[in-house]
């Protein structure tokens, strides 16, 4: 028996099988972790969407930006839905679309096995944020996500403010929540994310650090595994294990055996035609500078 955990699939469903063939994973006795992002960008997102759900009694997810970008896409009218890119159009109105969508909206935004000794995330943690206090506001927010108001939640959650704060309260508290747990990579001692750079260390402006080695964070009793940060790369250190290696890009596919006594990473090549690169976002206006924007033009991160 064996535990894995992937980096982000993106709807690469090919590569994913490659990969779940080369570990030899067998969902009889093994298990397995998907970090996030199943969907989006790759051509095979329904496939891919199918493949993780077929697995859902040997598996945990943890939901990432693209993925609940789907699920509010997915309350929206179909004229609304078709304006979206093929691949997620290819979800939205498959056959067996509000199935895989309800199955889709009730996963984490953390998972946590303390006999393992591991916690997987989308793409971050806040710099003060122990496991146990990550835990605690992942579950708030799931409570409402999982909840017969999800649909507020979904709507509401788009913009890259309120910066986190104990203090905040409603629709602002859960989208400060959910911008660190699906689009955390750059951010101040503070914790204020740094949503415009998403370049590897070493590219940011001075006074930004990675979210796991930001100066004073809080001290971690389980070992982190994430995905979200294709420029990053394969990463291993201070505790946490980035597994996105930009298998959509044409990169590669990264797995790693949780369970494993010594460190035991398996990849297969990524998707032969890589996806266009976003484009770069402009810098954050400061605030009390911000430029209004109409409803609806506002979107999640989309890398």
């Amino acid at each position: 028996m064996a535990t894995w955990a992937i980096g982000d699939l993106q709807g690469c469903y090919d590569v994913t099988q490659r990969l779940l063939e080369k570990i030899r994973f067998d969902p009889a006795v093994d298990r397995i972790w998907f970090c996030g992002d199943l969907v989006n960008r790759g051509g095979q997102s329904i496939e891919t969407l199918r493949l993780v759900h077929s697995l859902r009694e040997v598996s945990h997810v943890v939901l990432g930006n693209h993925d609940l970008s789907l699920l509010a896409i997915g309350e929206r009218s179909p004229d609304e839905q078709r304006k979206v890119n093929p691949d997620l159009q290819g979800v939205l109105f498959a056959e067996d679309a509000r199935e895989l969508l309800d199955w889709l909206r009730m996963r984490e935004l953390a998972h946590v096995d303390r006999d393992l000794g591991w916690m997987m995330v989308h793409a971050g943690l806040a710099p003060k944020w122990t496991t146990q206090l990550a835990e605690k506001h992942a579950r708030e927010v799931e409570s409402r996500l999982h909840g017969d108001n999800y649909r507020r939640l979904l709507k509401n959650m788009y913009g890259d403010g309120p910066d986190w704060s104990p203090g905040l309260g409603g629709a602002e508290r859960d989208r400060a929540i959910i911008n660190i747990f699906t689009r955390m990579r750059y951010c101040s001692p503070r914790g204020r994310i740094a949503f415009e750079h998403k370049g590897e260390p070493g590219t940011q402006p001075p006074g930004l650090y990675p979210w796991y080695s930001v100066p004073g964070r809080a001290n971690r009793d389980l070992k982190v595994v994430c995905g979200h940060w294709s420029t990053l790369g394969l990463f291993i250190g201070q505790g946490v294990h980035a597994l996105d290696t930009g298998a959509v890009w044409g990169g590669k596919l990264t797995a790693l055996q949780l369970d494993a006594e010594t460190l035991h990473v398996v990849q297969v090549p990524g998707r032969d035609v890589p996806a266009t690169p976003p484009r770069q976002r402009p810098p954050r206006p400061k605030p009390g500078n911000r430029p209004h924007k109409p409803p609806g033009a506002q979107r999640r991160d989309q890398a």
